[in-house]
């Protein structure tokens, strides 16, 4: 399963991404009771993915990432990652770092092995919430922030629906749909469709 996912990511040339130890019914790693596979199952994915790779011989960026901290703590984890890092895996993702001290630490330990760490910012979750030069003083060599955009649109959102349900009107929310039909490429398909000698929009739109 691993080497068909890593195949199809690879053909989609996909440029990175994360295999974890957490069972297939996975949970948010910053939330209670994950649970993991074994860490012979872990580095078993891992290294289905580094051969797919090799196989192929295509580029294709892989991320280990360990929920191991929570519930069998720090050391347990770091060996994951370090056998993760022999079997192939290319960056170290410790999930739900307690710490800016415990953050120091993986990416200490595993610069000493030559592998980059990413930082995942929850806000909300267990981990702390740092700027891009705080992580950055830690060691960190790649950042995601996977709630962001989500949160600005439920923040948006829930001010929007808060004004029609108060106010009876959509009044300082209003966005014009053609500008939302162009943020989705309507004149990219306009220009496609005619190159095609299509008469979907002969008449205008």
């Amino acid at each position: 399963m691993v080497g068909r996912t890593t195949a199809a990511y690879i053909n989609a040339n996909v440029a990175a991404f994360h295999l974890e130890d957490q069972v297939v019914t996975k949970r948010c790693g910053h939330l209670k009771n994950k649970e993991l596979v074994s860490e012979d199952e872990f580095i078993s994915r891992i290294r289905a993915a580094s051969t797919t790779r090799q196989n192929l011989g295509r580029d294709i960026i892989i991320i280990a990432r360990t929920d191991a901290l929570a519930s069998h703590g720090y050391e347990v984890a770091f060996s994951r990652l370090k056998k993760a890092v022999e079997a192939g895996a290319d960056v170290a993702f410790l999930e739900g770092v307690r710490s800016k001290e415990e953050a120091r630490r993986v990416c200490k330990d595993m610069r000493g092995l030559g592998v980059p760490c990413l930082y995942n910012c929850v806000p909300g979750g267990v981990s702390p919430v740092l700027s891009v030069d705080e992580a950055r003083e830690c060691g960190f060599k790649v950042v995601i922030t996977p709630t962001l955009a989500l949160g600005a649109v439920y923040e948006a959102v829930g001010k929007a629906y808060k004004g029609l349900f108060e106010r009876g009107d959509t009044k300082g929310n209003e966005v014009p749909v053609r500008d939302l039909f162009e943020s989705c490429g309507l004149s990219q398909a306009v220009e496609f469709d005619v190159k095609a000698g299509g008469k979907l929009y002969e008449n205008g739109i």
